[in-house]
């Protein structure tokens, strides 16, 4: 399909000097932007417009822009990362939007995710929970002969399916309870399939749960809002897995 030309967009930006300020939300026009321009693209389009009329240009996050690191994490027309599916912002092109179209952009809307300015916000806290047990701090020895590893096929895909958790925070965003158990729950999952995992499974559970708790994420009440906008598709059957490993270390407590 060849690219067209979106001869003018409206975008509605939130712009927040910084944390401890009020932030409000501020319209631009873009022009003439090709339908196989990414989303990121536009912004940068939008970011040169501004310079040259010495304004202050939007500060969003991006990285890798593949889709790898999450770290391009926005709520476009009130959807994480934007009206496709499976996809993160800057996976998303202009293709999916009509000409004449106003575009809503905002950052991450969570308690545990303050704005730092415009449209970035400070993910630590998801840091912060991976520090509290999602690692393996014994010793596996060499890599083994793919042939030879001790785990049943079906495990080990289960284990890579939640493995690919890219921790953007879309989840807890979308939640109305801003809730982390998604993320939580594929940390955990990824681990707890594995015989790697199973030595440290019970304070792993405890240490994750308590931390999320700490930072102040909300309850989850399995509406599958997470599931549905999770770039990567991490299925809410982790969220059961993590609630079976925490009530397991609970028991032998």
């Amino acid at each position: 399909m060849a690219d067209k030309i979106l001869k003018e967009l409206t975008l509605k930006i939130w712009r927040q000097k910084d944390a401890k300020s009020k932030g409000e939300f501020k319209t631009y026009k873009v022009h003439n932007i090709s339908t196989g321009t990414s989303f990121l693209e536009m912004l940068d389009i939008l970011n040169e417009q501004l310079v040259e009329q010495n304004e202050e240009p939007v500060a969003f996050d991006h990285d890798c822009r593949e889709g790898i690191c999450g770290t391009c994490s926005l709520f476009v027309d009130g959807r994480a990362h934007g009206p496709d599916d499976d996809v993160t912002t800057c996976q998303l092109h202009m293709r999916r939007f009509e000409d004449g179209a106003t575009i809503t952009i905002e950052p991450w809307r969570c308690g545990a995710f303050p704005v730092i300015k415009d449209l970035i916000v400070d993910r630590k806290a998801y840091d912060k929970i991976l520090q509290a047990g999602g690692y393996v701090s014994v010793s596996t020895g060499g890599v083994p002969d793919a042939n030879a590893i001790p785990i049943a096929n079906d495990k080990a895909e289960e284990a890579m399916d939640a493995a690919a958790c890219i921790g953007c925070g879309a989840c807890a965003a979308t939640c109305k309870n801003s809730s982390a158990m998604l993320f939580v729950a594929a940390k955990v999952s990824q681990l707890a399939l594995l015989p790697q995992g199973k030595i440290e499974a019970a304070r792993r559970a405890k240490a994750m749960v308590a931390k999320m708790d700490e930072l102040g994420f909300g309850n989850c009440t399995n509406t599958g809002a997470c599931e549905m906008e999770c770039p990567k598709s991490i299925s809410i059957a982790h969220i059961a897995r993590l609630n079976r490993e925490f009530l397991k270390a609970k028991l032998k407590d």
